[in-house]
Parts: C-alpha cells; sequence; structure tokens
C-alpha cells in the first residue's frame, strides 16, 4: 500500500456505531451487511468472491505481512480499510480478547433455483426451523467438510449471518450455498429434480445406516425442540432413526446432523 491507512480512535465514529450495530438483526436486515472475525475468515471471505464494505484492523498488527496482503487485497475488492486501537476491536466485537481484522461482507440471499448446480450426486441438508444460531454455523462447518452441495433454511430460522452463526461456522459460510424457502416450494422443488427426502425422527422406521443416500439425497433436520410436525414427516421418503442405547433423550442439533450427513457420504465413499 502506498499510504498509511485510515486510523480511527473514536468510539463514538459513525463507522464503529455501524459495525456494533451488526449484532442486531434489524440493523443487518436495514444494512444488508454482516461481521466476520478474524485474518484466516476474511481472507476466505475476500478469497471467495464475497464483497466486503469494510476491513477493520487492529492498530497495532497493520504491518505484518500477512495482514497487509489481506488489507491490500480488500482495498482491491472495493472495501473501505481503516486501523482502530484494540479498545474499539472490542467494542465491534464485544470479545475482551478481539480479533486483529473484522469485515463487514454484503449477506448473499439465494433462492432454491439459484443455488449451484452440484458437481456430481447432489448431498442436501435441510434444517427445519432451526433457532439455535450456534447450531446453524456448526451444520454449516460440518456441511463443507463433507463436501454437502448445499443447506436449505426451510420456514422460519434463526439468520445465519448473526454473530453467533458465523462464528461457529469458522468461515465455512463463504464456502457452502445455502437457500431460504417454505416447506412446500422446498418439496416442489426437490420432487421436481428427483430426490429423495429422508428426515431423522425418533419416529423413524429405519436405521440412518440402514438408509440409502446414495442417489440424489436431501437429509431432513427438525427443530430442537419440537423436532418434525406429522405433515413434514408424512412428506419424507424415508424416517430414519438414530440409535441411542438410552440415558439422554435426544441430541443436539449439529450433532445428529453430523452423523447423518457423515453417514450419506461415508456410502458415497467420501468421493
Amino acid at each position: 500500500m502506498k499510504q498509511p491507512l485510515e486510523l480511527i480512535t473514536s468510539p463514538s465514529n459513525p463507522l464503529i456505531k455501524t459495525l456494533k450495530g451488526l449484532e442486531r438483526k434489524k440493523e443487518r436486515a436495514e444494512t444488508g451487511l454482516f461481521l466476520a472475525e478474524g485474518a484466516r475468515i476474511v481472507s476466505e471471505g475476500l478469497a471467495r468472491g464475497w464483497q466486503p464494505e469494510t476491513v477493520i484492523i487492529a492498530a497495532d498488527m497493520a504491518e505484518r505481512p500477512q495482514i497487509r496482503d489481506l488489507a491490500r487485497d480488500a482495498l482491491k475488492a472495493g472495501a473501505r480499510v481503516v486501523t482502530a486501537p484494540d479498545r474499539l476491536m472490542t467494542k465491534i466485537t464485544q470479545k475482551d480478547n478481539a480479533q486483529s481484522v473484522v469485515a463487514a461482507f454484503r449477506q448473499r440471499h439465494l433462492s432454491l433455483e439459484a443455488l449451484p448446480k452440484p458437481v456430481g450426486t447432489p448431498l442436501y441438508i435441510a434444517l427445519y426451523e432451526v433457532r439455535d444460531p450456534g447450531n446453524l454455523g456448526t451444520i454449516l462447518r460440518t456441511a463443507d467438510c463433507a463436501g454437502v452441495s448445499g443447506v436449505i433454511l426451510v420456514g422460519t430460522c434463526c439468520d445465519p449471518y448473526s454473530f453467533e452463526a458465523v462464528r461457529a461456522s469458522m468461515g465455512s459460510v463463504f464456502d457452502v450455498p445455502f437457500a431460504h424457502a417454505d416447506f412446500d416450494s422446498f418439496n416442489t422443488w426437490r420432487k421436481a429434480a428427483g430426490i429423495r427426502l429422508s428426515a431423522a425422527s425418533v419416529n423413524g422406521t429405519v436405521r440412518h445406516d440402514g438408509a440409502d443416500f446414495t442417489g440424489g439425497s436431501i437429509i431432513l433436520m427438525g427443530n430442537e425442540q419440537a423436532g418434525l410436525p406429522g405433515w413434514a414427516e408424512a412428506a419424507c421418503d424415508t424416517l430414519c432413526l438414530i440409535p441411542m442405547r438410552g440415558g439422554a433423550d435426544s441430541l443436539n442439533l449439529a450433532q445428529a446432523s453430523a452423523i447423518m450427513i457423515y453417514e450419506a457420504w461415508r456410502q458415497r465413499g467420501y468421493a
């Protein structure tokens, strides 16, 4: 970079207020922005072609070679790049040990039809009214690890662009395409595409490792508290039961999703 980056020192600066406001869903909806934290994760967002609006860097880290390269890439992508002292980084992220880089990126909202065409046999995971952003972010991360074609948020779900979801995804929010739809639209879309729908359910009649996921498949997971309504289960081709020995009456949604995803991937030879 040919000149020093702009330095912001006041907590009342409008940019600091805007970035801090992104903790609230209302502000994210109005601005169309969300926050990502950490040099590695922000670099991934830039590398994947997500549009950065603002990048803010801890002033005492700005001259490190990796951070200089990140700042250069962000400027090329059209971002406003500034530096700030640690106390303001902490104010934005509300974490005592704030990351050295925080960026505001433009959100993406895909329809089912806009999901990227899968390479090979499609495997999706659909989440019905997931409410915990930590679960959602963790499932995005698992889906990324297993090469899932995409994640479909069905009905009224928590915000994938919340602080908690983005943090839990560890950057996978940039890698895994996800779309929103109501159940009827989702079910019509998957039938037209010839994709089987299998749900994890306490009413399952087939053990999860006995279901066939080798063809085009969608794994449907229910709400953390209520699971899936009966009419949604009735729309499925297969209801799967994950074995449990007793004691705890259920698995965490993110854990159960990981079990289902990895079983489907295992059947495909971990391709």
